[in-house]
């Protein structure tokens, strides 16, 4: 496997994991586009191990604020202005992530099958890219947009996890689904989106885990190592650089952009679905 495409590859999923525009859809396309063959399933693997290793990085300070705030106990205190003070406003934040992981772990079980078969077509895919964009332009509009993590409630909490759950229809995305689900509930966009980084990392690793039993005994081909690993630390950096980046936009600017890019890029993939043979 080359390393160009390995590194464009890694870009693609660094970006499109964390912003509000569905990994799936890019994933597929880009390699049918550039005509590429399918890189296999070891180095689907290296991407998502990059990108959690990327939110875990990122979020390391963060996770430990929370867990210990959920203890009981403060450590790391940050300035009165850093978007971390929130949590120490709401000790109960670190159970709730626990709890609001569980709707798309239970979703994940029990429709695997229906995801990788059924719901993976173009059709779905063009389609949930639209839906779901109208749905961050609702949100955006009818969204109070000013409450932060430390009013969030643990019924708030479990309905973002249920939208995350959504999230395994392809197209959909996850953090698009569960960022606009936090803006309908009232909070600011940079907190809606973290708690969405948040939540993302437990679903992250267990779906990387469970895609590293699955091939356990084989280990990795001997041709597919430099590009598990380039893909990994390519992934990471990325993933690091993109969620920086889309928090601090988030702080002056809305989800208009996306929004437009969602609507477009799901009239190319049904336009394709209908004219052309889409690799899904």
């Amino acid at each position: 496997m080359p390393l160009l495409q390995v590194v464009i590859l890694a870009l693609v999923q660094a970006a499109t994991e964390f912003l509000p525009v569905s990994s799936t859809a890019h994933l597929v396309l880009v390699p049918w586009a550039l005509g590429w063959k399918d890189p296999g399933l070891f180095f689907d693997i290296a991407l998502h191990f990059g990108t959690l290793i990327a939110v875990l990085v990122y979020f390391a300070r963060s996770w430990i604020r929370l867990i210990f705030s959920g203890l009981g106990k403060q450590v790391f205190r940050p300035r009165p202005d850093h978007p971390d003070a929130a949590l120490y406003g709401n000790p109960r934040l670190f159970w709730f992530l626990v709890a609001a992981t569980f709707p798309a772990g239970i979703a994940g079980m029990a429709l695997e099958d229906h995801v990788e078969t059924t719901l993976r077509s173009p059709v779905v895919i063009g389609v949930m890219l639209i839906v779901v964009g109208f749905l961050i332009w609702w949100a955006e509009r009818r969204g109070r947009l000013d409450n932060d993590l430390d009013r969030m409630s643990l019924r708030q909490a479990m309905l973002i996890g249920c939208a995350q759950a959504v999230a395994l229809i392809p197209g959909t995305s996850r953090s698009g689904i569960t960022i606009a689900t936090g803006l309908f509930l009232g909070f600011k966009r940079p907190a809606a989106a973290r708690f969405s980084f948040l939540l993302s990392a437990p679903i992250i690793a267990g779906a990387s885990v469970k895609a590293v039993l699955d091939v356990l005994g084989d280990g990795i081909p001997t041709d597919m190592q430099v590009p598990f690993l380039v893909g990994i630390l390519v992934s990471a950096v990325g993933g690091h650089a993109v969620i920086a980046l889309f928090l601090r936009y988030l702080q002056h600017s809305t989800m208009r952009v996306f929004v437009y890019y969602r609507l477009i890029f799901g009239i190319i993939v049904l336009a394709l679905a209908l004219f052309f043979r889409f690799p899904v």
